[in-house]
């Protein structure tokens, strides 16, 4: 079915219906594929959400937790998902959301869909923590996060292509987006501040919703324990992520090996994730920092205990792009580009 038969079913739906958010049946499938072919052509990269048979899968593995909105007639007007992208898999990102184009403005339903996949998330699928990522190419998103009750707790820049906001156009040059997140269920734990960002973890620290014991990390890298990286490739976005599994003294030979195959690949943004649950974390910063990377922020729960966010951006990151909303959000983003210009002068 072309891009064109998708548009032309989906316009079918009758407008001003009346509509109830729903968690996903197996039935919804194949409106959801539609809703998500007819706003973003049937190469949209996530293929759980245009094929109907993968989307049922995935919400009866509980990979998937979707929320839709459906209308009197079973029309699929909006969807929004949890699902999981981190390591520690009782915590969910929010994300995948859309709503039929008769259906936006003043309906409420996309807010509607996010609180309601959070608390089913929550009492249903026994989800611990959701985190989403707002774009910045506008403010609507941010507000929407804060209206839920979600903490920015890191910064992602340059995170998206503005090819991925063709159609919107909304976007000159890569988007950064920012980390928000919201505690359901609490597990308080000692963390390990890097010396060389005591002061601004602390800042972030600050409005954190859950609680956490801060102390220095002062441990050596381990001398006979190799590094473990574990890599994630988004060839779509330029981007790649790695999860620093173990840290060793090979640390940086290690990272420097990987970072030239994923350049090869043609990777522009590497995100690396350290483990603040560990003491040599400060070491491991050292590392980084003498590799040209730059601070994200805290990644709450991230490895069941907290992690820490760090970056490298080939070229000049697209800072006169950001729209920021928050006043906390715009020191977080001061405090990561003035790390970003520190990493220059290295």
């Amino acid at each position: 079915m072309t891009t064109g038969d998708n548009q032309q079913k989906n316009d079918l739906i009758e407008p001003e219906q009346d509509w109830k958010i729903d968690l996903f049946k197996p039935e919804d499938a194949e409106g959801v594929a539609l809703l998500f072919r007819s706003v973003y052509g049937a190469g949209y990269p996530i293929r759980a959400y245009v094929e109907a048979d993968l989307l049922r899968a995935e919400n009866a593995a509980g990979r998937i937790i979707s929320s839709v909105a459906r209308t009197t007639n079973g029309d699929i007007v909006g969807h929004n998902a949890l699902y999981q992208s981190a390591p520690y898999k009782k915590i969910y990102e929010a994300g995948a959301g859309l709503v039929h184009k008769e259906y936006r403005g003043g309906h409420g339903i996309f807010s509607e869909m996010v609180a309601h996949n959070i608390e089913v998330g929550k009492t249903r699928f026994g989800v611990e923590l959701v985190y989403g990522e707002a774009v910045c190419n506008h403010v609507f998103s941010q507000r929407l996060g804060h209206n839920l009750g979600l903490i920015t707790q890191a910064i992602e820049i340059d995170l998206m292509p503005a090819a991925a906001y063709d159609k919107e156009q909304s976007a000159r040059g890569r988007v950064s987006t920012t980390l928000n997140f919201k505690t359901l269920k609490p597990h308080p734990h000692t963390v390990f501040l890097p010396p060389l960002y005591e002061q601004q973890l602390r800042f972030i620290y600050d409005s954190m919703d859950d609680q956490r014991n801060l102390t220095l990390a002062d441990q050596a890298l381990p001398l006979k324990i190799k590094t473990q990286l574990k890599t994630e490739v988004f060839s779509f976005a330029g981007i790649a992520r790695i999860a620093v599994i173990v840290s060793g003294s090979d640390l940086v030979e290690t990272l420097k090996n990987e970072e030239q195959r994923l350049q090869k690949e043609g990777v522009e943004i590497l995100q690396v994730w350290l483990k603040l649950a560990s003491p040599d974390v400060g070491a491991a910063i050292v590392c980084l920092k003498e590799s040209g990377y730059f601070l994200g922020g805290v990644l709450p729960r991230w490895f069941d205990e907290d992690g820490l966010l760090m970056q490298k951006i080939k070229g000049e990151p697209n800072w006169e792009g950001m729209q920021i909303h928050f006043d906390n959000d715009r020191k977080l983003v001061e405090l990561v580009r003035d790390d970003w210009q520190n990493s220059k002068k290295n």
